[in-house]
């Protein structure tokens, strides 16, 4: 077992969006994941890599806690975020996922219109004002590369979208609460290469604005877009981190070069 991941100084020496350490996470007695320690540095794109079931989606729902939703799932360590250890008691959990979005592996629009998916979460925060929140919408359309496709139908219903609008509309509907973080658990997986590249681009402009955290198995995918990467192996061990082109060409642990030259996972 690698007690010691290789940590690289880039992310050491900027602002940190996260500082996990010695993070083990159980959904009953199973564990997940073992010991993972981390800094994960703002306005970066950090791709999270390794095996199915060696708990990387777990992993980015513990920084949201969206965990909770599971009974018998609890974590255990430290995840400092905005000056706070959001494992703590009294964590303002809605704060944080405000601050701390989510967009999931399948497309998952609200039966709502378009317009209406945007608006809903500044809704629920009390935002009323019409003028306000068309201003939201068309700014988070606009910034998940979506508004010229379809301002024309702000009322259509947003399952008549493609399925690669539909993971756009997602991330507009995460932006329009103007996050800090933006987690995304394998954004392209259900899309077609023409969609995927889509999001791809639109990931690499979200980085001037915003922390970009996205797990993925697409090893192309995470040296496509990334700046840096976790390597996640079976029990929940991160082995590896650092600047992805370094991840990939030359790894540190034979585990982490046999994996990403696809000798394993």
């Amino acid at each position: 077992m690698v007690t010691n991941p290789q940590i690289p100084k880039v992310a050491l020496g900027r602002d940190k969006a996260f500082q996990v350490r010695d993070l083990s996470f159980f959904y009953g007695k199973e564990r997940v994941l073992t010991n993972v320690t981390l800094d994960i540095p703002q306005r970066r794109i950090t791709s999270i890599v390794g095996p199915s079931g060696c708990g990387k989606s777990t992993f980015l729902r513990v920084l949201n806690r969206l965990y909770e939703v599971v009974p018998g799932a609890r974590a255990i360590g430290h995840v400092w975020f905005d000056g706070q250890d959001i494992l703590e008691r009294g964590t303002d959990v809605v704060n944080l996922r405000r601050d701390v979005g989510m967009v999931f592996q399948k497309p998952n629009p609200f039966a709502k219109s378009i317009y209406e998916n945007v608006a809903y979460g500044p809704r629920i925060h009390g935002i009323r004002s019409r003028r306000i929140l068309d201003g939201i919408v068309a700014k988070a359309l606009g910034q998940a590369a979506l508004w010229d496709e379809v301002s024309t139908r702000l009322k259509g219903n947003a399952f008549d979208l493609s399925g690669g609008q539909q993971q756009r509309l997602c991330i507009a509907r995460a932006l329009a609460m103007e996050p800090k973080v933006i987690l995304m658990d394998e954004p392209t997986s259900a899309l077609d290469p023409t969609a995927t590249a889509k999001i791809e681009d639109l990931i690499t402009v979200l980085k001037d604005s915003y922390t970009v955290i996205i797990v993925t198995h697409n090893m192309q995918q995470a040296a496509r877009v990334s700046d840096l990467a976790a390597v996640f192996l079976t029990g929940g061990e991160m082995v590896e981190y650092d600047e992805t082109k370094r991840i990939f060409e030359t790894p540190m642990d034979k585990r982490v070069e046999d994996y990403v030259t696809g000798k394993f996972g």
